[in-house]
């Protein structure tokens, strides 16, 4: 079943830009087999709770929860000339069960929609040649589950100043989605054997530049150019019009985002960084947002570090949202889903990271062990908290 819940919400990831000094001089490098480099093992469990649910109109229980596993193996292979392959191997799994999803029959536990279980393999490669700072990239992934099938590719130029100090890159990336066409039950068609399927599909292209300006200030630069076309409602999510009737989700067919952004890294002597990220993102269905992050990484240990971090995020509501009951034959679009509503939300939380030098209990090649805990909040009071778990082998 389609996630009702925001997925960045379920791993949060921030940037960290690496200076690199690299030498001229390509004798140094080996031809080595394919070893692997690292090994990382996420497990994550996350609940939310609210009373808009558009599966019942924008009325109703929020209710979900989740639990993700994912490992992702990364090897690597120098050649004799200076180049580095790296083959980078991720499948991730999760569970989820929702008692809002299973309204879809109106029923509590009465259909497959009350949970189900999704699985995400991609594979990707990276060719970087160090001597000249130039890497080429290419990936594959898939995401299946019940009523949704998603694959998707993607390739990526990187290219590095003269002096090593900047960064430019160019990716390319589409997915291929098809869904099937599971109305609520009230309004689907007796007698009909199976569902119907529909096609969606977004290409997304993404410029960014990165710079050291000094010792301390790294920064990133972000543009997006997101559009899709197809079936980009969702036919489980019902709305009530003013007179009473029911009618499934209808939004257009086709959606163009443009999000900027910028990421700041400040290192505050040899303990303390900065990391700050902002986001404009604005779109054809009219919604725009802003998004602020600031994360401070506090080095306590040579081993142990606390990452307190806050997001505050805001968007206007799109044309085409209306709350329960109020819509009319007169509008051509309609939705009740309040993640496309006006609102504001914020995410807190902490991150506990242990590397000791020798390794984590004494285990040499375990590298790291990080908890990480966050808890949001949304003005359409819906509230979600998720736990994290990172195991590093290196």
């Amino acid at each position: 079943m389609k996630r009702i819940f925001i997925s960045g919400f379920a791993l949060l990831a921030f940037f960290q830009l690496k200076a690199q000094n690299v030498s001229k001089d390509t004798t140094n490098y080996e031809n080595r087999k394919l070893k692997v480099e690292e090994v990382n093992l996420v497990s994550s469990y996350y609940t939310q709770n609210g009373d808009n649910s558009a599966v019942t109109g924008g009325i109703g229980s929020e209710h979900l929860t989740d639990i993700a596993n994912t490992i992702d193996v990364k090897l690597v292979k120098y050649g004799q000339t200076g180049i580095r392959h790296t083959f980078d191997i991720e499948a991730g799994i999760d569970h989820y069960t929702s008692a809002s999803s299973d309204m879809i029959d109106l029923s509590a536990n009465s259909s497959a929609s009350s949970s189900d279980i999704r699985f995400y393999p991609s594979l990707s490669y990276l060719r970087e040649n160090i001597d000249k700072g130039r890497s080429f990239g290419a990936g594959v992934s898939s995401s299946s589950e019940f009523d949704y099938q998603s694959f998707g590719a993607n390739l990526s130029f990187s290219q590095k100043t003269k002096d090593r100090n900047g960064e430019f890159t160019a990716k390319f990336q589409t997915f291929i989605d098809q869904l099937k066409l599971i109305a609520p039950i009230e309004l689907r068609t007796y007698g009909h054997q199976g569902y119907d399927s529909a096609n969606r599909n977004t290409f997304v292209g993404t410029l960014s530049y990165s710079q050291i300006i000094n010792k301390e200030l790294q920064i990133m630069l972000v543009g997006d150019i997101i559009s899709q076309n197809g079936y980009l409602s969702l036919p489980f999510h019902r709305v009530y019009f003013a007179d009473g009737s029911v009618h499934q989700e209808k939004m257009p067919d086709t959606r163009l985002k443009i999000p900027l952004g910028i990421r700041a890294s400040y290192f505050l002597g040899d303990n303390i960084i900065l990391r700050a990220y902002y986001r404009y993102y604005s779109d054809d269905w009219s919604i725009k947002s802003h998004t602020a992050d600031l994360e401070i990484p506090v080095k306590l240990t040579q081993a142990f570090s606390l990452s307190p971090f806050y997001r505050y995020y805001t968007q206007s509501g799109t044309k085409y949202f209306k709350p329960h009951g109020e819509h009319t034959s007169a509008d051509e679009y309609y939705t009740s889903n309040y993640d496309l509503s006006k609102f504001n939300s914020g995410f807190f939380g902490m991150g506990v990271k242990f590397t000791p030098p020798e390794g984590v209990f004494g285990v040499k090649h375990l590298n790291t062990l990080e908890l990480r805990y966050g808890h949001y909040t949304r003005t359409t009071n819906m509230v979600s908290d998720i736990v994290s778990l990172n195991i590093k082998f290196r």
